[in-house]
């Protein structure tokens, strides 16, 4: 989106600069993600941020309706160090640093939690010790290597920190992975029994159904013999009778 900024876009401007503040990151990270976000350029930002804050320092309507904290967006006053300043701040960070710190805490430290001074001493620091390297390096003419850190920085805390959790994260999938094929096993082997059985009760079924069957015929056999014997005992006590009568 260009051209005219929506209120809704500059409250969120605002808001992502209060929020990198806080965390005592830069704020050029919070132009860049707003540039992106809405397909502007980062340095166009940064200037209509800065444009902004002198307009509604000026117009406490509107102010009063993006209901934004000027209080939080003062710009930084372009206070310079002096050579003693410098040298003085950039000792102190050295000495934090030897105790296992790294600068963006010993910065933090020395700002007494002021993200606006933490970056401007971290920036001086950085800016101090990049001009000391580079003249060291020139006047002998030697290639400076980095010095090993003393302790562990922020992002070597993060780093690790993420290795544990993509390792337990494995750990955790591996171990599911192993239940899950143990009871599969333990299914597939219940249902191996459970074939097993069922063909035993259909051998079980079938000699049922051929003893049945065997019986059924056997009373079949005997019912006809009962039958026959009925009407053989008919035919005798028939013969007896014509016997008599003709006796008589």
């Amino acid at each position: 989106m260009k051209g005219i900024w929506a209120n809704k876009e500059v409250c969120e401007l605002f808001l992502s600069v209060e929020q990198k503040k806080a965390q005592g990151i830069a704020l050029r990270n919070a132009f860049e993600e707003h540039a992106k976000k809405y397909n502007r350029k980062p340095n166009s930002v940064r200037n209509y941020y800065y444009q902004e804050i002198d307009k509604l320092s000026n117009d406490s309507e509107r102010l009063e309706k993006l209901k934004i904290n000027l209080e939080l967006h003062k710009k930084n006053k372009s206070e310079s160090f002096s050579k003693i300043e410098e040298q003085n701040l950039v000792n102190k960070i050295d000495m934090l640093k030897n105790q296992g710190k790294s600068v963006r805490s010993a910065c933090y430290e020395l700002s007494n939690g002021d993200p606006t001074v933490m970056l401007r001493y971290q920036n001086k620091y950085r800016n101090f010790t990049k001009a000391q390297s580079g003249q060291s390096a020139e006047q002998n003419n030697i290639i400076r290597f980095t010095s090993r850190k003393q302790g562990l920085s922020e992002n070597d805390i993060t780093s690790l920190f993420m290795g544990l959790v993509r390792l337990i994260r494995r750990n955790i999938a591996s171990d599911l992975e192993e239940k899950q094929a143990k009871e599969k096993e333990g299914l597939n082997e219940k249902l191996r029994k459970a074939i097993v059985m069922l063909g035993e009760k259909d051998s079980q079924l079938l000699s049922l159904k051929e003893k049945f069957e065997k019986l059924r015929k056997e009373n079949q056999s005997l019912n006809q013999k009962m039958i026959k014997l009925k009407c053989e005992k008919a035919n005798l006590l028939s013969l007896k009778k014509t016997k008599v009568a003709e006796n008589v």
